[in-house]
C-alpha cells in the first residue's frame, strides 16, 4: 500500500498556491493518497500566535512580498503579489473543494483547489463570489451550481470544522502543510523534504 499525505491548505494562501501544483505532481509520482484538509487559517492563527496580515509588523510584510517575488520568478509561476481581492474570505471555496471532493473524489477537488488559487494569484477574480466560483467548478466540467447548494450544507461545514479542529490537534500553524508518516511540514518550500518522504520505503 502507498503512502498517505493528509494536505491541510487555506485556499487563498499565496505559498499554497506556489507549491500546489508540485505537489500534486509528487504525489502522482510517488503514487501516495492525498487526503485534502482545507481548513479555517484565522482560528489556527488565533490559537497560535499567528497575526492576520495586516497586523503584522511593516518589515514581516514588506519581507513576504519579496519571498513572493522570488519563488514566482524561481518556479516561473505568474503572480500578482497584491491581488485585488486579496484578503479575502475563503470559507465558501474551501467548502466547495470538500463538496467536490464528496461528490467527484480527490483528483477532481485537488483541480478545483488548483483554479481556485490561480483565480486569485493569476486572474484577479474573487472567490468569495459566489458567481466566480460557479463558472470555476463549470468549468472543469461540473454541476456548479448544485456543488454550491452542497457547500452551504450543515455536513459540508461539519467536515470544514472538523478539518480546522484536525489542524489544530495536529499542531498545524500555517498554510500549507503537509503530513506524512506522522510528521509535519510547513510551506511549499518544504516540498523537497517532502519529497524524501514520500521516496522512503
Amino acid at each position: 500500500m502507498g503512502k498517505v499525505c493528509e494536505y491541510f491548505f487555506a485556499p487563498h494562501s499565496p505559498f499554497a498556491y506556489l507549491g500546489h501544483a508540485r505537489f500534486v505532481a509528487l504525489a502522482k509520482q510517488y503514487d501516495v493518497q492525498v487526503v485534502l484538509k482545507p481548513f479555517d487559517l484565522s482560528k489556527i492563527f488565533g490559537q497560535s500566535g499567528g497575526l492576520p496580515l495586516a497586523k503584522r509588523a511593516p518589515q514581516r510584510q514588506a519581507y513576504r512580498l519579496k519571498e513572493l517575488e522570488r519563488w514566482s520568478k524561481f518556479l516561473g509561476l505568474p503572480m500578482n503579489l497584491q491581488p485585488t481581492y486579496f484578503p479575502v474570505q475563503s470559507d465558501l471555496a474551501a467548502r466547495l473543494i470538500i463538496a467536490t471532493q464528496l461528490a467527484h473524489g480527490t483528483s477532481a477537488a485537488l483541480d478545483l483547489t488548483g483554479a481556485v488559487m490561480r483565480a486569485i494569484w493569476e486572474d484577479e477574480k474573487n472567490i468569495a463570489d459566489t458567481d466566480t466560483l460557479l463558472a470555476l467548478a463549470n468549468g472543469l466540467g461540473h454541476d456548479g451550481a448544485s456543488l454550491l447548494k452542497s457547500a452551504e450544507t450543515a455536513s459540508v461545514q461539519a467536515e470544514f470544522d472538523r478539518f480546522s479542529e484536525e489542524a489544530t490537534t495536529a499542531n498545524v500553524f500555517g498554510a500549507p502543510w503537509f503530513i506524512v508518516d506522522g510528521e509535519g511540514y510547513w510551506g511549499q518550500d518544504r516540498l523537497d523534504f517532502v519529497e524524501r518522504a514520500f521516496a522512503e520505503k
